[in-house]
């Protein structure tokens, strides 16, 4: 087991450069507005869909190709309308009996039947309760469906109950809605900044990034080939192929993102500690002032992996930055480090505006020494930001100690 997880790990890392060209951001607004992160961002997208009185001006048709597309799950005994549905979000499907609670994304309701839907990334119910959300929709003598709208279809991921839900996409229910405005020429005149909206909202779930370049197409096979994965390319048929090869790199490379955020804040803890407990000493004892140096962590976001060091006047402050946010400052200040290591700590120095920083410098410290404890005795930091703090600093030459 610990063999095939290795060589997934080599297979992701190994087709990161290849499909980090062929899916580079191109012009998106739902890139743009940072749409879509979060299920009820979308959700709302969907509802509004869905409600036949929508500023979209499709009247119903979204909602029937929603039910139609739910329809080919069900027996034909079963089949429902497939118009004439009222649409709720975030709906409480707590009974008198079971008050437990448990919200619901999007419920269409008529008459006859209820549609309750859970719409999240992958087919998945992630706590939700399926038997909870069946007996909701049942309410009144109600035909009851429970539908999981989803990014990706992982059947493995379908428990609790959740196997006995119907699973539809956000690719084939889209794709369908392109189909048919694409057949309503009078609609695309009159509607066209619907039509946009709907154009974005299709190529961003649906047709993925632009064409793959030959060399990266080339690469790719390469690192297929590298990595014992080329095989996947005899099997049949080859639309499955390509979407079980898809859904193991997706869930793999998900599992080795989230490790590598929980390890991003590891380093983060023991570099504050080592800060606290040993740097800032050095640091007072080199420069005397009568007043500590105080370890911060205040930032989020892109510039959350650093640890301020707020210096006593007249120093300046300084930081020491990893991983992404040494990303982000190299690209920002006016002479970057040449060839960075990122597996290296950096260390910046606060610009005299007090915006951003005027000064950047690698160290010779890995994240993984940071791991592994860095003993009171090392002084490579405070070096670091001894030298970064002085006047005269330049970047180069720099010498680094093996």
């Amino acid at each position: 087991m610990l063999e095939d997880v290795s060589a997934l790990n080599q297979m992701v890392t190994a087709l990161v450069p290849s499909l980090s060209r062929s899916l580079a951001e191109q012009f998106n607004v739902f890139h743009v507005m940072h749409h879509g992160t979060h299920e009820k961002q979308l959700s709302n997208v969907f509802a509004w869909l869905l409600d036949a009185d929508g500023t979209h001006e499709l009247g119903d048709a979204f909602q029937r190709l929603f039910v139609e597309r739910v329809n080919r799950h069900l027996a034909d005994a079963n089949q429902l309308p497939v118009g004439g549905y009222r649409i709720t979000q975030e709906v409480d499907t707590s009974s008198h009996e079971d008050v437990s609670g448990d919200i619901a994304d999007i419920v269409l309701t008529n008459e006859r039947a209820s549609v309750v839907v859970e719409n999240y990334e992958w087919s998945d119910g992630h706590g939700h309760g399926y038997d909870r959300y069946l007996a909701h929709g049942a309410a009144g003598g109600r035909q009851s469906v429970v539908v999981l709208l989803c990014v990706r279809h992982v059947s493995h991921l379908l428990t609790d109950g959740w196997e006995k839900s119907v699973v539809v996409t956000y690719a084939e229910l889209l794709e369908s809605l392109q189909t048919h405005i694409a057949h309503d020429r009078a609609w695309q005149r009159a509607h066209t900044r619907q039509g946009f909206f709907i154009s974005e909202l299709v190529q961003h779930y649906t047709e993925g990034p632009g064409v793959v370049s030959g060399e990266d197409q080339i690469q790719f096979i390469k690192a297929m080939c590298d990595t014992g994965e080329s095989a996947r390319y005899g099997h049949r048929p080859l639309e499955a192929a390509a979407q079980g090869f898809a859904d193991l790199v997706a869930l793999h490379a998900k599992q080795q993102f989230d490790e590598g955020h929980k390890t991003l804040g590891e380093v983060k803890r023991a570099l504050r500690h080592y800060a606290e407990h040993t740097l800032t000493s050095q640091l007072d004892i080199s420069r005397p002032t009568g007043q500590e140096t105080v370890v911060k962590t205040p930032f989020s976001g892109q510039w959350q992996w650093c640890v301020a060091l707020i210096c006593p006047d007249p120093h300046r402050n300084l930081h020491l930055e990893f991983g992404p946010t040494a990303v982000v400052e190299n690209g920002l200040v006016a002479e970057p480090v040449v060839d960075p290591d990122y597996t290296k700590i950096f260390v910046t120095r606060k610009a005299a505006s007090g915006d951003g920083i005027d000064r950047i410098l690698q160290s010779d410290i890995g994240l993984d020494e940071v791991l592994n404890g860095l003993s009171d005795g090392d002084v490579r930091l405070h070096d670091a930001l001894l030298a970064i703090s002085k006047p005269d600093f330049s970047q180069t030459p720099r010498v680094r100690r093996s």
